[in-house]
């Protein structure tokens, strides 16, 4: 359980990073009037989704 965790963390911190780096994603929608700026995520929302699953779909198989 221990090496787990240090995988996650890892893949955290390079998400992390890459997230730092390249800053708003093109696709989030970003609707601004006035004083009011409402952001939507919907990229980085397909983004985390995919990579989520791709790593459940891996550590289930390789902790099975």
């Amino acid at each position: 359980m221990g090496k787990l965790f240090i995988i996650l963390g890892i893949v955290f911190l390079i998400i992390g990073f890459i997230w730092t780096f390249i800053g708003k994603i093109p696709g989030d929608l970003t609707f601004k009037k006035g004083n009011v700026t409402f952001y939507f995520p919907i990229m980085t929302s397909i983004i985390v989704s995919i990579i989520l699953s791709l790593l459940y779909f891996i550590f289930g198989r390789f902790f099975r």
